[in-house]
């Protein structure tokens, strides 16, 4: 990364695939951040960069890239593989670390607290933790076969529901046809990866439109 490119992410600020760090606090944090890249469009992690977009400069580039590896190899499953940088901006010394789109997604965070085994996502500026519905299509993009849909009485329901409302939730879909809601999740699934469904992510929870 030049000096130029960085100039111009620090005007854009933080995003999608765009996160700043005042320093590596802990691997654990760092690895979620990783992890949400990998998982989504892939990204860039600026430390010695304050929220507001302030240099700041790191005090131990050696110490901070160590624990860098640290999140990657240790609280990554699949290990991710960084591309560090170090950079002079400002007379200060930032590191930017590029996390690449996976093609072994999803990335789960190993972890000895309550979000163990659980897989991260981007969301605009956020890392948040993805649906069950979210990684099973994560998984499905290691799947070659091609997508097969049946249409039923259940799917016949569906498409007219969101002809008529434009959105649905795997529990409306699996009370509007009394279903369970992992056979509900299953079918929407299915729908988004035949490009009949698309998902969107909310804070709030996901929910299924037409494509």
């Amino acid at each position: 990364m030049t000096p130029e490119q960085l100039s111009s992410i620090l005007f854009e600020g933080e995003g999608l695939t765009v996160e700043f760090k005042r320093k590596v606090s802990s691997p654990e944090k760092i690895a979620r951040a990783m992890i949400a890249f990998a998982n989504t469009y892939g990204g860039v992690l600026i430390f010695g960069i304050d929220d507001d977009g302030s240099v700041v400069g790191v005090d131990s580039e050696k110490e901070e890239i160590d624990l860098v590896f640290t999140a990657a190899k240790q609280y990554c499953y699949p290990q991710i593989e960084p591309k560090i940088e170090i950079l002079e901006f400002e007379g200060k010394d930032v590191i930017v670390v590029t996390i690449e789109q996976s093609k072994t997604k999803p990335h789960y965070l190993v972890s000895s607290n309550g979000d163990a085994g659980k897989v991260f996502i981007r969301l605009g500026s956020q890392n948040v933790i993805a649906s069950d519905e979210m990684v099973k299509l994560l998984e499905s993009e290691q799947n070659d076969q091609p997508v097969r849909i049946s249409i039923g009485e259940n799917e016949r329901r569906l498409l007219n529901y969101l002809n008529n409302f434009g959105k649905i939730t795997v529990k409306e879909f699996s009370n509007l046809v009394k279903i369970s809601e992992s056979e509900a999740a299953d079918i929407l699934v299915n729908f988004v990866r035949a490009g009949v469904l698309e998902i969107h992510i909310t804070e709030d929870g996901d929910y299924f439109t037409l494509a």
